[in-house]
């Protein structure tokens, strides 16, 4: 039975209502991982979202900034909101969805982008953003090595390979792909950060069908008067698989076709397809 997750940072999920409608219709999308969606729980578009399809929905909001969402064709069980660094600031929700034989661990994630002057010591946002991964380190290798079929999905706000920019040698010194914030990501992908169980790991699911020496972009800045063109880009949404799942990943894209549609947001999103029993 396919099963099909995406994420996307909508920025602001009441200005991409259509946006979100036209993605659901157009690709049948199971579970839908929100990030950015900038309005507080009572505003969240509970009734326009069931009308997409998604009956079933996880949210924690805040008004204007930040906001994560889980909207799901399929029952949700076990939600949680998770605060890391003490701060209640709606960047992790977490649930089980309904599918197959074994219910599906899905997390909506949105990593701190940490401003833009990459010393910590200088720039409190960017020590705060590298605080953040350190947290997760423990967190994500848990569910790394565990036996339930576990998907995170998000805007990490970090590209980690050297073909997941434009240019590599302009944006080493760049916040989303400076040397620490690659390093981290690349820990918290093998499940090695912040003292976490050996073994286990991620699957990288986009990259499982994008070669690593291939670039592949989520993101593009609105600056660019023509941003097909231009082409600078940058891979900061991802889709994570743990063990248990990986054998049922069958397919993952970019669908940048989404950031021709009118007043889009400046991410496209990334979905997963998983052949689960």
């Amino acid at each position: 039975m396919p099963v099909t997750v995406a994420t996307w940072n909508v920025n602001s999920v009441r200005k991409r209502l259509d946006q979100v409608r036209r993605f659901a219709r157009e690709t049948a999308v199971d579970v839908l991982c929100l990030q950015e969606t900038k309005v507080t729980n009572d505003l969240f578009p509970v009734e326009a979202m069931t009308e997409a399809g998604f009956p079933y929905q996880a949210i924690a909001g805040m008004k204007g900034y930040n906001g994560v969402a889980i909207l799901s064709r399929r029952p949700l069980a076990e939600v949680r909101v998770e605060p890391w660094l003490g701060r209640d600031d709606c960047r992790h929700v977490h649930a089980r969805v309904a599918a197959g034989a074994r219910p599906l661990e899905v997390h909506s994630l949105y990593v701190p982008a940490g401003g833009d002057d990459p010393d910590p010591e200088a720039n409190p946002k960017f020590a705060h953003k590298l605080a953040f991964l350190d947290a997760l380190g423990p967190f994500l290798a848990a569910r790394a090595a565990a036996d339930v079929p576990t998907v995170v999905a998000g805007d990490l706000n970090v590209a980690p390979l050297e073909t997941d920019v434009w240019s590599h040698e302009r944006l080493n010194r760049v916040i989303t792909h400076t040397p620490v914030e690659r390093d981290k990501l690349k820990d918290l992908m093998a499940a090695e950060g912040a003292g976490g169980p050996a073994g286990g790991g991620w699957t990288d699911a986009l990259r499982r069908f994008v070669p690593a020496d291939e670039k592949v972009f989520t993101w593009w800045s609105y600056r660019a008067a023509d941003w097909r063109a231009a082409d600078r880009g940058r891979r900061l949404d991802h889709i994570w698989v743990n063990a248990a799942l990986a054998p049922a990943l069958s397919f993952a894209a970019v669908h940048d076709e989404v950031r021709d549609w009118p007043e889009p947001s400046d991410h496209a999103p990334v979905r997963a397809v998983f052949e689960v029993p």
